[in-house]
């Protein structure tokens, strides 16, 4: 149902969540995915006791284990990317991070970028809040990170929704990372509707035009009424900005294509003498 409604809808792409292999018929799923015209992206999370970004071996490698299957099943139902908070576990830490986690982290990311670069799925790294990660909070923390992987396989997966929380100037951090960025999402800063929130669009489209981002914008808000509880807890949706997803869904493709076209119609104007 979710993928025939995107494609109604005329988005291109769709993400699933934590995906479950178990849980699904991955050949049907990719068949259907394919018959659509819809590319597949996963997003995702390490528990805890799988925190590749940890000092507890057991725990790294468990990770490592835990990112290697994800990247298959991305590449068995046909999908292309496997972002998210793939560097540590995706909780409100109560410690601080540290040198040996982070270089275990980093080694662990490499090493996934090798599995991933041969299943030809991107790597795309989630950069979050404070509250859902201690690692990767900016930008700058992002790229200092994928550099060290020294890996030409991982990029930044940057979201409006964590940029508003963390950075001084969102359109500036999209400006530096640049051609780093490999998957982008748009979330309003209350996770509702595109527009009820605080966020400046307008900056964050003249910034995506100015380094001539044409990667994947896929749009990304949250209700207990169709995300699963897990998630939910996760992400903090303690009240629902909305209950059904088709509305919000025609509002966002809208939305981003008419905040597009006034970031080309602005350069155009500026760009007269």
């Amino acid at each position: 149902m979710a993928l025939n409604r995107t494609a109604e809808h005329g988005y291109r792409t769709i993400e699933f969540a934590y995906l479950r292999p178990e849980r699904f018929n991955l050949d049907r799923l990719a068949k259907l995915a394919q018959s659509l015209d819809v590319e597949i992206g996963v997003t995702m999370g390490l528990p805890v006791d799988k925190d590749i970004s940890s000092e507890d071996t057991a725990a790294v490698s468990a990770g490592r284990q835990m990112l290697a299957d994800a990247v298959r099943a991305v590449r068995d139902i046909g999908g292309n990317k496997l972002g998210g908070i793939l560097y540590s576990a995706h909780t409100k830490y109560n410690r601080q991070p540290t040198k040996k986690g982070w270089d275990n982290s980093v080694a662990a990311i490499a090493a996934t970028a090798d599995i991933a670069k041969d299943a030809s799925v991107d790597l795309v790294l989630e950069i979050v809040n404070r509250f859902e990660t201690n690692l990767l909070n900016t930008t700058a923390q992002g790229l200092k990170f994928i550099s060290e992987t020294g890996s030409d396989h991982v990029r930044l997966h940057l979201d409006t929704f964590h940029m508003n929380i963390e950075e001084a100037n969102p359109a500036a951090a999209i400006r530096l990372a640049g051609d780093k960025i490999g998957y982008f999402h748009i979330g309003e800063s209350n996770r509702g509707y595109l527009g009820d929130g605080v966020i400046n669009f307008d900056l964050i489209f003249d910034a995506l035009l100015d380094i001539d981002y044409k990667r994947d914008i896929v749009f990304e808000s949250f209700s207990t009424t169709v995300v699963d509880e897990g998630l939910s807890l996760a992400c903090a949706i303690w009240r629902d900005t909305w209950t059904e997803n088709d509305p919000l869904a025609a509002h966002a493709k809208r939305y981003i294509e008419l905040k597009y076209q006034d970031a080309k119609r602005r350069r155009v104007t500026n760009a007269r003498p």
